[in-house]
């Protein structure tokens, strides 16, 4: 019977990390095992499964019950590095064509996080009604200036207007959940990277 698992890759490194802190080689882990070499190198790649009978006598050779090497696994999963094509990357662009939004975070984290990077062409803007409440964002100029522009209602027929501007390398950080407006009020083409926190 071989041991087929989703995390089952990882196990060849847990395997390999458990070995070296015993400061064991391949060639002497086979020995202590009985599992030949080649197949000790291939399950540590993770190119192979191990047979329950393998990894039976791998982890008595190596001093851990197989839970807890699987338990181990599952704590340090190798690195990874996930790549997204600019073709596959959301893109939203205003009405105008004048404002776009290019969407950079993880599906996962859109609870709590969203970023973007932020294109305005000179004299457009980007309007935004009142987002969830407590929702912050972080504006951060890299091109050119943006200008943000936010309408509080006080009650009573009552408004406020506050507006700020950034340039290259400033951040502006304000509350989003009022009515709130990003513009372009240069001659030139204005990016900035904007991370929208929901609180």
């Amino acid at each position: 019977m071989s041991v087929s698992h989703r995390n089952t890759p990882n196990l060849g490194a847990a395997m390999k990390q458990r070995r070296k802190a015993l400061g064991l080689n391949l060639l002497q882990l086979a020995e202590l095992s009985n599992v030949s070499r080649s197949m000790l190198s291939e399950i540590e790649r993770g190119n192979a499964n191990p047979t329950f009978t393998n990894l039976w006598n791998i982890t008595q050779a190596l001093g851990v019950s197989i839970d807890e090497l699987a338990h181990s696994s599952s704590e340090n999963p190798p690195p990874v590095i996930e790549r997204q094509n600019a073709i596959n990357t959301p893109r939203m662009r205003s009405k105008d064509k004048g404002c776009e939004l290019i969407a950079l975070n993880p599906v996962d984290t859109a609870t709590e996080f969203e970023w973007y990077q932020l294109i305005i062409q000179p004299g457009s803007q980007l309007e935004s009604e009142a987002h969830v409440r407590g929702t912050q964002e972080h504006l951060s100029v890299i091109e050119g200036q943006m200008r943000v522009e936010l309408r509080a209602e006080l009650g009573a027929e009552r408004e406020e207007e506050v507006s700020a501007t950034g340039t290259l390398g400033d951040t502006l950080r304000y509350p989003a959940d009022i009515q709130h407006c990003i513009k372009n009020p240069g001659s030139i083409t204005a990016r900035a990277f904007l991370v929208v926190h929901k609180r």
